[in-house]
């Protein structure tokens, strides 16, 4: 998805979140510049041969936890949402690309980053304490941001970590696309807050950002190349 794509998503999203434009910007900018100064970003282009044609994507919905005891993910890229790279690593996989705001659980980020894992961190206008906090501590970080790109800060589409990881998978030339523990339903996965020790039932502003992460989703079915499938089947 192409900036020019993405505006009218984004302005919408900022206008019914009440989200801040100016501080989304400022956010770019603080991501860009620590990214700098630690030199430790990646370019698209060092990232995308990390990325098969086949790539699982792993939301933290509640189906995820029964997924990664019945299947067998080794014939592609695991790209995993933020607070699934926990369910990840207890299920002892380690994901190629964690994709992340830094509001999961960083202890696990910055395990599965040790191990091998590239980072794409997102910058927004409510994060940038944690990106000043914690982006020093991580490796192998590639930027996004959900305003305007920057030359190493870009912005490929998508709103929450899960979508924006499937709009990252079809940027970086994956052609099929199974999203895993997405579930869009009445309750919340126990990985997606650290606060959430049990699943928890679905709370106002969590309903909405299922609802863009949905309708983002279908765009990129119809619009992308890439195949899109959910698992369970």
């Amino acid at each position: 998805m192409k900036w020019e794509e993405w505006k009218p998503f984004y302005l919408r999203i900022v206008r019914e979140m009440g989200y801040s434009v100016e501080k989304d910007r400022e956010a770019a900018q603080v991501l860009r510049a620590l990214l700098l100064e630690g030199d430790e970003y990646v370019l698209k282009e060092e990232l995308a041969p990390v990325v098969e044609k086949k790539a699982y994507v792993f939301g933290a919905g509640p189906s995820l936890e029964i997924a990664l005891k019945e299947h067998d993910f080794s014939d592609g890229t695991l790209i995993a949402a933020d607070g699934a790279t926990s369910a990840l690593l207890e299920a002892r996989l380690v994901p190629d690309i964690a994709v992340t705001d830094l509001d999961g659980r960083v202890f696990d980020l910055k395990r599965a980053n040790e191990r091998g894992a590239f980072l794409a961190v997102h910058a927004h206008g409510d994060n940038i304490d944690r990106l000043t906090a914690y982006v020093p501590f991580f490796s192998r970080i590639l930027g996004t941001t959900q305003t305007e790109p920057l030359d190493i800060v870009y912005n490929f589409g998508g709103f929450t970590d899960g979508d924006r990881a499937a709009f990252l998978a079809e940027e970086l030339g994956a052609r099929e696309i199974v999203l895993v523990g997405f579930d869009f339903g009445e309750t919340v996965g126990k990985w997606s807050k650290p606060s959430l020790k049990e699943h928890s039932p679905v709370w106002g502003t969590k309903r909405k950002k299922f609802e863009f992460a949905r309708e983002l989703l279908e765009w990129l079915e119809k619009n992308g190349r890439a195949r899109i499938k959910y698992l369970p089947l």
